[in-house]
């Protein structure tokens, strides 16, 4: 793989590079799992509550809005590209919101993927609705999906999951709170996803040692869980800023067993 290594441990690296352009880079049939928590094209000038302060909605310019054949294109693209590194019994989560996640579902199954299940994380601590004119978005939807050929048969722990549920097969319902502050000691990303929820994902669906790919990374809470449950994790994101986070993290990331 040639491509700009911002950081790099024995047990995985991470990337400075335009998505597109790594994913172009990697080897062909080398990873074991996908997480992907893509622009959701959320920026459009509109406000939001952060804190109970209303903020902008603006996250940057990798979430601008699209019109919606531009943003069912990079979908493809990406989701295309993923396709290429994974190996045949690989899997990948994408999440989202109602603002990307129907034109992913799509792009995966024009693509040549299968979808396994749609999980629904509910928040429990979303923040008000300010505009108060319709309901309070309070969930995201994460997919799971494989390559929808024969030779694809994906690993799935479910005894794990079950142990972890007292004993009771899991629901694709899963409820938590928001990404708590002590998760954010060295900086932030406006979409950060909270470490159980990637714990929770890797453990299902990978294992030991498996590599786990994240095209956009953020500030690394793929990378950390990774790290913490014995997988290698390559991490790509276009932002330093967000990989500078992402290494101090993984810095202060010890291997563990997963609180689950």
């Amino acid at each position: 793989m040639s491509s700009n290594i911002y950081f790099e441990e024995s047990c995985g690296k991470l990337i400075l590079d335009n998505a597109f352009e790594a994913l172009e880079k990697l080897e062909e049939d080398s990873v074991d799992l996908i997480f992907a928590d893509p622009p959701y094209f959320l920026s459009s000038g509109g406000i939001s509550n952060s804190g109970g302060r209303m903020v902008s909605v603006d996250k940057g310019d990798w979430d601008k809005s699209l019109t919606v054949e531009e943003k069912h294109m990079y979908n493809k693209k990406w989701i295309k590209l993923c396709k290429r590194v994974m190996k045949d019994n690989a899997t990948i989560w994408i999440s989202g919101t109602l603002h990307n996640i129907y034109s992913v579902g799509m792009a995966l199954e024009e693509e040549g993927f299968k979808i396994l299940n749609n999980i629904t994380w509910q928040k429990t601590n979303p923040p008000p609705n300010l505009g108060c004119r319709n309901f309070t978005h309070s969930t995201e939807t994460i997919l799971w999906a494989k390559k929808d050929t024969k030779k694809a048969k994906h690993f799935f722990d479910y005894s794990r999951m079950k142990s972890i549920n007292g004993d009771k097969q899991m629901k694709d319902v899963w409820t938590g709170n928001l990404t708590p502050q002590h998760e954010k000691v060295f900086g932030s990303h406006p979409t950060q996803k909270p470490l159980y929820l990637l714990e929770r994902i890797i453990q299902a669906s990978s294992q030991k040692c498996d590599v786990v790919l994240d095209p956009f990374l953020g500030s690394g809470t793929t990378a950390v869980a990774c790290k913490k449950l014995e997988r290698n994790y390559i991490g790509i994101d276009i932002n330093q800023d967000y990989l500078e986070i992402a290494e101090k993290r993984l810095k202060n990331t010890s291997t563990q067993l997963s609180l689950f």
